[in-house]
């Protein structure tokens, strides 16, 4: 199993937004950069990642699992935008800022700490723990 970090602006999609579509989920679509569409390609049912709150809050607020992999977006007639489907799975405890990640040796190398404007990010086994550490998990 892999772990990732999906980002959403709360404002367009948030947290209680993707937790209200029960166990049918989301499709994670309108990602328009190749890095992070590649990652989406890389996913594989199963797999977990961190719901982020980006611009405002700027904080992990939640978990979610893979639910589908990589397949055509369907807000785009452009084949070559491809997308997952997420559920919710949980809330963490305490939401984990980015300040919090940002002063936290353990995610010094994290993504989110280095290029926060990346929207599908991978996280490591270390940092995944880290996060969890810091949520009260």
């Amino acid at each position: 199993m892999a772990f990732w970090l999906f980002k959403s602006e709360p404002d367009v999609f948030s947290w209680d937004d993707l937790v209200a579509k029960g166990e049918t989920g989301e499709e994670w679509n309108g990602v328009r950069n190749y890095q992070a569409r590649n990652f989406m390609r890389a996913m594989k049912v199963g797999d977990l990642g961190l719901f982020y709150h980006s611009n405002i809050g700027k904080e992990a607020v939640g978990i979610v699992q893979v639910i589908a992999e990589a397949h055509p977006d369907s807000t785009s007639a452009d084949p070559k935008w491809e997308c997952v489907d997420l559920k919710a799975v949980e809330s963490l405890p305490r939401p984990v800022t980015l300040e919090q990640a940002r002063g936290e040796p353990a995610l010094k190398d994290m993504v989110l700490v280095n290029n926060s404007r990346l929207s599908v990010q991978p996280v490591t086994d270390a940092e995944w723990a880290a996060i969890l550490k810091l949520a009260g998990s």
